[in-house]
Parts: structure tokens; sequence; C-alpha cells
């Protein structure tokens, strides 16, 4: 049941993501003609030439790349992208006469942005994606490494510098805002804004430095067994996961009990397990 329920929620996000995505390109992108990344790009391209509807085109041309690279991902993504795809056309459909009024061009770079980057991180975060090169991106992400939104932000940018003879050079650097905007905006809805931080500890007083971590920011504490490599004597480092908000405390706690102690702090990306998320959810 909790399966069922579970995917119901995907799907769901998925669907609003993809209404959202509409918006932002019938609200924000085309009224005010900018270019975009992407397949949307292309099809923004070929409205402004020869009036091609693009939730026809987007239709078109994605379903055509799902028809690619359908092997490349599993069941449920394509299942979650033949959806988004889908939603995302009949939605820009309906709303393509709908406005609204706003003649500042930086903040309808940045809404136009926030919208697009939101729309499309929802579909990611579900499980699917939006076809394009959101499906370039995944392949990069799956075996290149790439993080997805900056691959999507690579891939966008040589679409979207391909607007700059039809759109012109100021319109072509708000677009760029505009992606630089729209990727942040996905980055966070799809890894999430996670304050936490991963600390190490080297310190010949590990014990006490253990305890008052366990005692005052009740926070477990893991003790990894290593050695010096130029004293080649046996050391032990101590790794915990602390909120952002913590960090000045522990700092604190280590000033205090030695001085002397080796520490680095840096961002943990998610964190899934007891005092934090759970990670079936």
């Amino acid at each position: 049941m909790n399966v069922v329920k579970t995917r119901m929620m995907e799907v769901l996000s998925v669907i609003l993501g993809s209404f959202i995505f509409a918006l932002g390109i019938n609200l924000f992108v085309i009224p005010h003609e900018f270019g975009e990344g992407g397949v949307t790009g292309v099809t923004i391209i070929l409205y402004y030439l020869f009036a091609f509807q693009p939730w026809l085109t987007s239709l078109i041309i994605n379903s055509c790349l799902i028809l690619i690279g359908y092997k490349f991902l599993g069941k449920l993504t394509t299942l979650y992208t033949i959806i988004a795809v889908a939603a995302h056309s009949f939605f820009l459909g309906i709303s393509h006469n709908w406005s609204i009024t706003s003649n500042e061009p930086m903040i309808n770079a940045i809404f136009g942005g926030l919208m697009v980057g939101l729309g499309i991180g929802l579909i990611v975060r579900a499980g699917g994606t939006s076809a394009g090169t959101v499906i370039l991106a995944r392949l990069m992400n799956k075996y290149l490494n790439w993080n997805i939104s900056y691959a999507l932000l690579f891939f966008d940018l040589i679409v979207a510098f391909s607007c700059y003879f039809i759109i012109g050079a100021e319109k072509l650097m708000l677009t760029i805002v505009m992606l630089f905007v729209g990727t942040k905006v996905m980055d966070f809805v799809v890894e999430g804004l996670n304050p936490k931080k991963a600390v190490t500890i080297i310190s010949e007083k590990q014990d006490e430095i253990a305890e008052q971590v366990s005692h005052v920011l009740d926070r477990g504490v893991t003790v990894l067994t290593g050695y010096g490599y130029y004293t080649k004597l046996p050391k032990e480092v101590l790794y915990t996961v602390i909120n952002k908000q913590e960090v000045t405390t522990l700092k604190k706690i280590i000033r205090k009990t030695d001085k002397n102690a080796f520490v680095t702090i840096h961002d943990a990306r998610d964190v899934f397990g007891e005092g934090f998320v759970d990670i079936s959810k």
C-alpha cells in the first residue's frame, strides 16, 4: 500500500512539475522573447521563425528522443518521462493565451528561470525526466558522474547560444541569467537545501571529544582506525554529521578539548538515518 501511495505522489509531482514548467514558458519566456535550452529552446526557435506551436513540436521531438533514449532509462523513469512529456505538451497548449503583466526584463528572466527550474526539478526528483536534454543529462550523470543540473546547463547553453541571431545579444544575456537561475532552483529541488556538515576529527583526545559530541550535540560518532603516513603510528579518526547550526558549538568543544586537533568540515549532499531523514521517504 505504501508503494502505491508513493507512486501516486510521484506521478502527481511529475504532473505538477509539468504544469509549472509550461507556465514558466508561456508566462515569461515566449512573451518576452527569451530563448531556452534543450528541446524547449528548439521549439521556441521554431515558434519565433515559423509560428509552429510549441506544444506540438515539443511533443513530436520529445517522443522521438524517448524512443531513442528509453533503453538507457529504467522502466519507471521511462513511464514518468512519458507522463511528463504528455502533461507538459497539454499544459503548454491550454495555457498559451495566459499572461502576466510585467515589463521588467530582469524580473521576468529570474521568474522564468525559477518556474522552469522548479518544474523540471519536481519531475526529476520524482524519478522522471522532461525528455530532451534531460535524458542526455541523466546519461552523463549515469556514465560520467556529471551533476545532473550542470550537465543540463551545458547542453542547454549550446541551444541557447544558437538563439543569438534570432533574439539578439541583450535577450541572449537575459536568457543565460534565466538558465542559471533555473539550474540553481532545479539543483535545490533535486538535491535539497541540506545544511548538514560531515566532520572528520583527528585528535590525541578523541575520547573526550567524542563524549562531548554525544552528550552536548546528541550526535552519533563513528571511530575509524588509521595511521599516520609519516610516523606510522596508529590513530583513531572521529567522523560525525551535524546540522549547520551546530558547527559553532562543535568548534568550541574541539577548541576547549584539544587546540591541536586536525578538523575537516565539508558539505553533505543528503543525509539519511537516525536523527536525520528516513531513507524510505
